[in-house]
């Protein structure tokens, strides 16, 4: 069955930027007829934490959002990632890359590298058997890229509009074992059933990716609908430094989780009348634009 979702990670608590996402992709599934459900994306069990779990799940319920059906943890499904992962290396998709951050930064930084930042310089993908058995040899361990090849994959964005971007060579398994979120999340997805993926225009990027990732593991392809980001009155995105961001800081300051839901949704182009617990009065129709500030 085809549904929406919202997948954060409980590493914190939820700011405004995140109960908007989940806003807009609740009230699609609403519209659409189809189940919505909250997954927990806590892939690193260092700053993951129950108790920040509980307090999203709990934020969520304040504004009106709960999940149809069980809320799925990714920690609960690392076989899943195993196997597509083995898939993957098997057919030749993927290489081994012992590159750190600071080394990845400083390659982009690089006068030949123009049109590189933010995405993976290559530097590991076609070492020599002498270089890898270097590598090999140094006790580090590697972690596992995808081979993208450069690959480019267009796609039509709910909000964005058409797009026509190369795949980068994301990291599938980090150096520590732990899958990595560009894979998991195709997989979950997939498993759910979810077909429409509305989430901030941060991860357009890495969109391209996925969707190679989907076409070679043969999964169902989303649509996708990324959302532009909720920004504070300086133009920058929204940040503690700009003061009350979550739900128990703007309570702080007298504004209530109804007040806030109501000034989210009206920020997508809906102007709610109902009370929280309602929906039925919410327009089905696109999403617009955000607020120029909050």
């Amino acid at each position: 069955m085809p549904g929406g979702r919202f997948a954060p990670s409980p590493t914190g608590a939820l700011h405004l930027g995140n109960l908007r996402t989940a806003l807009a992709a609740s009230v699609s599934a609403r519209c659409r007829r189809v189940p919505f459900i909250v997954r927990m994306e806590e892939l690193d069990r260092v700053t993951a934490s129950p108790l920040h779990e509980a307090d999203q799940l709990a934020d969520l319920a304040a504004i009106g959002i709960s999940s149809d059906g069980e809320v799925i943890r990714q920690s609960e499904r690392f076989d899943r990632y195993a196997d597509a992962l083995s898939e993957l290396m098997s057919r030749h998709m993927t290489y081994e890359c012992w590159c750190t951050r600071r080394e990845i930064r400083e390659a982009a930084a690089a006068p030949h590298a123009v049109g590189t930042e933010g995405r993976y310089p290559g530097t590991c993908r076609d070492l020599s058997r002498a270089e890898l058995d270097q590598r090999r040899a140094s006790g580090r361990s590697p972690a596992v890229r995808l081979r993208a090849d450069g690959s480019v994959v267009s796609f039509e964005d709910l909000v964005a509009g058409p797009q026509v971007r190369a795949a980068d060579d994301v990291v599938l398994r980090r150096n520590d074992g732990v899958p990595a979120y560009q894979l998991a999340v195709v997989i979950d997805d997939d498993a759910q059933g979810i077909d429409e993926v509305i989430r901030g225009d941060d991860l357009l990027d890495s969109t391209a990716a996925q969707l190679l990732l989907i076409e070679l593991l043969g999964l169902t392809r989303p649509t996708y609908g990324h959302l532009p980001l909720v920004v504070a009155a300086d133009g920058q995105r929204l940040a503690k430094r700009h003061g009350a961001v979550t739900l128990a800081e703007l309570a702080a300051q007298g504004i209530d989780a109804p007040s806030v839901r109501t000034r989210l949704l009206e920020s997508l182009g809906w102007s709610p009348l109902a009370p929280i617990a309602d929906w039925s009065t919410i327009p089905c129709e696109p999403f617009v634009y955000l607020p120029d500030d909050w």
